[in-house]
């Protein structure tokens, strides 16, 4: 890491009086540097590092990732003490054939992130700190692809993968096989139509292990609606132990508040970075199981990058003619 952040020290130096969207790619020694998203996946070797700065990045349909790459924003929001803002990423991306061991951490996707195809399954994608609108798993055969400490606004489908999903505020989970579910909040129903009737599910799921989520809706509880259906979850040969719902008991150790939930968290504003999902003072003994249990979910984490804090460029070299640059850098390691 320390031959990676001193390169892109060097690239930061030498394009920051350029612009504000120059993308950094590392591989070991070597700092290229391009301008659009496009251009940064299309030119960058296997195994690299895409840092990208501040600002708003577009990104086609037909552009897909069929390499390693680790792709890392300052951030899915705009921090105080980071002068370049949240990383936008607007449409979809692709981890397609040949991406295994790929990562995205600390970016806004205003679309899908999409893994494998149905002819290539893709391993080991590490989705980490991101906002991102779902994630739509195409294989089967995907494994190892871990999901943590996310903003994920709509249903995410997981393709009959073995997913690990943990520590995320996460819309609703569909079609995990074999994967985990835990400490996470879950703020939605999913609609699954059978037949004539439309059937509404935080979670489906085989052979998986559900411990100590909390699920949130408007409306809970069992029973015919029209053609409608409200459930918990279709699951099937589950371990499903110490989640916490409003009315309604499931699986062991279940815990049911039967209170609504903005007297329960701090602020209850579904998938935003605007929520806080910490307890309130009555109920503070559950905070250490829950969200903020297992790895925990840090609401101010940002990516493993050096940023900018702020520089300072003098107007015109010196007697020697040397142009004066002064930079404050911020380095955030894991």
């Amino acid at each position: 890491m320390k031959k990676v952040f001193l390169s892109l020290i060097v690239a930061m130096v030498s394009t920051i009086s350029m612009s504000a969207q120059q993308i950094a790619v590392v591989k070991g020694d070597v700092t290229k540097v391009y301008t659009t998203l496009k251009d940064a996946i299309e030119g960058a070797d296997d195994g690299s590092v895409v840092y990208l700065p501040g600002g708003g990045f577009p990104i086609a349909d037909d552009i897909k990732i069929t390499k390693k790459l680790t792709i890392i924003g300052i951030s899915h929001t705009a921090s105080s003490d980071n002068v370049d803002g949240r990383t936008a990423i607007s449409g979809n991306l692709f981890f397609d054939e040949g991406s295994s061991g790929s990562a995205l951490m600390g970016c806004y996707v205003s679309g899908n992130v999409n893994i494998g195809s149905e002819t290539s399954p893709v391993n080991d994608i590490l989705l980490r700190y991101n906002n991102l609108n779902s994630i739509q798993v195409s294989n089967t055969a995907c494994r190892g692809i871990e999901v943590n400490q996310n903003y994920i606004r709509n249903t995410s489908d997981f393709g009959k993968s073995n997913a690990m999903i943990t520590n995320n505020i996460i819309h609703s989970i569909i079609n995990l096989d074999g994967g985990q579910i835990s400490n996470n909040v879950i703020t939605s129903l999913t609609s699954l139509k059978k037949g004539n009737s439309t059937y509404h599910y935080f979670i489906t799921a085989v052979n998986s292990v559900i411990i100590y989520n909390v699920m949130l809706a408007n409306k809970i509880g069992q029973g015919w609606d029209y053609v409608d259906y409200y459930g918990t979850a279709d699951v099937t040969n589950c371990e499903i132990r110490g989640n916490m719902l409003g009315y309604q008991n499931w699986g062991e150790e279940c815990v049911i508040l039967k209170t609504a939930w903005n007297d329960v968290f701090k602020s209850h504003k579904g998938v935003s970075p605007e929520s806080d999902y910490h307890f309130k003072d009555n109920y503070k003994d559950y905070e250490s199981k829950y969200l903020y249990g297992g790895t925990g979910f840090k609401e101010e984490a940002l990516p493993p990058v050096p940023y900018i804090q702020s520089y300072e460029i003098d107007e015109q070299t010196d007697a020697e003619g040397k142009l004066n640059i002064r930079i404050n850098v911020k380095a955030v390691t894991e």
